[in-house]
């Protein structure tokens, strides 16, 4: 790994091992090709450890999605569809590993979980946030299309209208609506501690049984297709010179 996560194990109640993936990366852990490539490689490792619970965290800020800079360069210098290529089919394939895997996985939330690495939020079995975490889209706002599962998986989770909707408005839903919505467990000031509690106190066995029923063949055969059709969709949006001016509003705009 080149040092943007950090993974070791602990100690659930009763001495139960959990694999803790933490995600260190510079600009508030946003999604470029190193912190994905890492991520993936900190999943190899917990497959090959045999634990059966993990538990990702982030910073200050769980992650801030895509490095709209990065984009930006990359769409002015003619490389868009390339830089692309190394960032979002990997976050598919990333999402579509965690619901897949024989391990219980879950997030702790603090600020920002926007853009694509809300998938990681979606697609984590079990999640705690702390009060002031939230979770936005800003697709809209950049000129891009949806990743990360947020066609692909939401709509499974909470319906297609209020994914669509939240989307097309850009709403920022704070941890309360998270859990009003299901996709967050528990809303504390400490969610590292709660989420490791949450894990602590269900039988991995029985979990892992309920997560392999949830996405049985037919639901992971139409996830899959959403998130190709997502990635599809990005190729397709991310050269156009409407988002390069998106983007270049949004980066004046941010400062």
């Amino acid at each position: 790994m080149s040092g943007l996560v950090f993974c070791d194990q602990i100690d659930l109640a009763g001495g139960e091992p959990c694999f803790r993936i933490t995600m260190k990366a510079p600009r508030a852990n946003a999604l470029e090709p190193g912190l994905l490539r890492d991520l993936h490689q900190a999943f190899d490792t917990l497959e090959k450890s045999g634990v059966r619970k993990a538990l990702i965290l982030g910073g200050r800020n769980f992650s801030t999605g895509g490095d709209v800079s990065r984009f930006h360069e990359a769409a002015r210098n003619g490389r868009a569809e390339q830089y692309a290529e190394a960032v979002v089919p990997v976050l598919q394939d990333l999402i579509m590993r965690m619901i897949t895997m024989p391990a219980v996985i879950a997030s702790a939330v603090r600020g920002a979980a926007t853009g694509g690495s809300a998938g990681i939020l979606f697609a984590s079995g079990i999640a705690a946030a702390e009060p002031g975490a939230f979770v936005q889209p800003y697709y809209g706002v950049m000129g891009f299309a949806p990743d990360g599962g947020w066609t692909a998986l939401l709509p499974e989770l909470i319906g297609a209208g209020p994914a669509q909707g939240w989307l097309m408005a850009n709403c920022r839903h704070g941890a309360g609506e998270l859990q009003r919505l299901g996709l967050v467990q528990a809303v504390d000031a400490d969610p590292e501690t709660r989420a490791a509690e949450l894990l602590g106190s269900i039988d991995a066995g029985s979990a892992l049984a309920a997560k392999s029923l949830v996405w049985n063949g037919e639901r992971l055969a139409r996830v899959r297709a959403g998130l190709d059709a997502e990635t599809a969709a990005f190729r397709t949006l991310i050269g156009r010179q409407e988002t390069l001016s998106r983007m270049a509003q949004f980066l004046q705009s941010t400062g």
